[in-house]
């Protein structure tokens, strides 16, 4: 399934044998780690070369204008782009005072594993100095399912040939320079610096940052703190900054001497709580990170992964290579969803800034699928923050015209963010896609409380938007007509198969939630006469 030589074909891993730069923007992609909440691409430790830096928080974003050649009633005026958080992956080595730096010097061996059942990204390395002195460099990365806040690194480097002075600089970077986006200079613009420094401190060998987003108002915390271990006597030192922090631990190894640095490292935010109330819960998350320990987070995550493998796993014989990608497939849609707990699941998952971190139809149609049947919590929660966006698409549909819900066709919040009508507004079959994802969830998991409350909300508020946007002809056909339909590409069509099919479910999924819950019904002021025009008109639907 991957063509470059530098994979092997493994049923439980994917396995890179030497670094090639040329693959670095896929590399950072594939081997990324994430849990749902928090996101790291597979930058290398000391974050040099890279493609794209990259560090996420799922719902963290900044706001950028959307500007028109001509104004137009209902386009939206505003954008959301995921933002490249605080950088808590750097740990940069010096060997008698060369940067470790894959470009210089010579590069005997590097090899890079992502373990689908560990949930770990190892990186093994051996590197001679331009000055001649070779060192084994090894480092263990996870970001943590159980502990949906954190992420930890185990770094390790011993001298091969001679005694050597090693020092290990880990690093908290907030700001970083990223690779100019030529595409579209608004959107450079708006993720230029994104964050404003409000507190920094740094305790022995702990460093906390918080930042606050310039436009969208949202404020950031990270903070870092490390346990040293090393035969030999070893210098620690901190120091912060209001981009950053760094912590420093130097000694002079002999061979088969190891020096030793597990970084964890926390994050939190909030568009609500204050300055100490984000510091105050970094700190927190940190502290629950030093009491399991390297070791238990480690364990927490195998033990995690087991239980998740036991529900989903796809055994395919005969062909390993697909065998893999199944794995690795099931592996990323987890890292993407497992701990979003009521935010959106973004396109990309939290592996990088495609698509500016959008949420869209693929969700409910290709992710929540695999979701209900193997780890129906992340489902349930994806569904729940559609139906915390409600109010915003109650309020879109009036906007447009429309009764019901109009449910945005790309967003982070809720709000419709895609300018270009034809592949976005008219896009309206997105609503049956949330709509029919109710339904599986609760077919599938019997979950009575979601579908008598959010399922109920979305099935009704739905069905009131087909009525709205269709129409009867003389024949007493149902049409719906000007929308687009999964092909983005063959915009503003009349009775679009997909979308048609689509409403007809939703339709009579409305209906029958309204005689199943009768007094949810009366709440939503569903009358009989209401839900017999939902079935007359999936009855008269145009399948054509």
């Amino acid at each position: 399934m991957i063509l470059q030589d530098a994979f092997t074909v493994e049923p439980w891993n994917l396995r890179e044998t030497h670094l090639d730069l040329d693959l670095l923007a896929q590399t950072e992609s594939v081997f990324a780690l994430a849990n749902g909440h928090v996101g790291w691409r597979a930058n290398l430790d000391e974050g040099e070369p890279h493609a794209l830096p990259g560090s996420y928080l799922n719902g963290v974003y900044e706001t950028r204008p959307l500007p028109y050649a001509e104004s137009a009633y209902g386009l939206p005026e505003t954008g959301q782009e995921i933002i490249n958080i605080t950088n808590g992956k750097l740990i940069r080595l010096f060997v008698d005072d060369e940067p470790f730096d894959v470009r210089s010097g010579e590069l005997r061996s590097h090899e890079r594993l992502l373990d689908f059942r560990s949930g770990v990204l190892t990186r093994r390395a051996e590197w001679v100095s331009p000055a001649g002195r070779p060192v084994r460099v090894s480092s263990v990365r996870l970001v943590s399912f159980t502990q949906r806040a954190v992420a930890a690194i185990c770094y390790e480097v011993e001298p091969l040939d001679g005694q050597a002075r090693i020092a290990v600089q880990s690093e908290l970077l907030t700001n970083e320079q990223l690779p100019s986006d030529g595409a579209d200079p608004r959107v450079a613009a708006a993720l230029q610096d994104p964050l404003s420094g409000e507190y920094y401190d740094a305790t022995g060998t702990a460093v906390i940052l918080v930042h606050r987003t310039k436009r969208s108002g949202l404020r950031v915390g990270a903070a870092m703190e490390h346990l040293i271990d090393c035969p030999a006597p070893v210098r620690a030192e901190s120091r912060s900054f209001t981009d950053g922090g760094l912590v420093t631990a130097a000694a002079v190894l002999a061979p088969g001497q190891k020096l030793r640095v597990v970084k964890f490292v926390a994050y939190a935010w909030s568009g609500a709580r204050s300055l100490t109330g984000v510091r105050d819960q970094v700190w927190a998350a940190l502290a629950a990170a030093r009491q399991a320990g390297w070791d238990g987070l480690l364990a927490d995550q195998h033990r995690y992964l087991d239980d998740f493998w036991d529900r989903a796993d796809v055994e395919v014989d005969g062909d390993p290579e697909v065998q893999q990608a199944v794995r690795f497939a099931l592996f990323h849609v987890l890292q993407a969803s497992a701990r979003a707990e009521n935010r959106a699941i973004p396109a990309k998952g939290l592996s990088g800034p495609g698509y500016s971190g959008h949420a869209f139809w693929d969700t409910e149609t290709f992710v929540l699928p695999m979701l209900t049947f193997t780890t129906p919590d992340a489902a349930a929660s994806a569904l729940r923050w559609r139906h915390s966006t409600l109010p915003l698409a109650l309020s879109r549909a009036a906007q447009l015209g429309l009764a019901g819900a109009a449910f945005p066709w790309r967003t982070i919040t809720g709000q419709e963010c895609s300018g270009y009508w034809p592949a976005g507004t008219a896009a309206f079959h997105v609503n049956a896609d949330i709509a029919v994802a109710a339904v599986r969830y609760t077919d599938a998991t019997g979950d009575e409380e979601f579908a008598r409350g959010p399922g109920m909300d979305l099935l009704v508020h739905t069905a009131r938007l087909w009525v709205s946007l269709g129409h009867y002809d003389d024949q007493a056909n149902f049409h719906i007509d000007g929308v687009t339909g999964p092909d983005e590409y063959s915009a503003i069509a009349d009775d679009n198969i997909y979308t048609n099919l689509m409403a007809q479910r939703n339709l009579l999924a409305a209906a029958d939630a309204a005689k199943r819950y009768p007094d949810r019904a009366r709440e939503l002021g569903v009358s009989d006469e209401e839900s017999a025009t939902w079935r007359d008109a999936a009855q008269a639907m145009t399948i054509s």
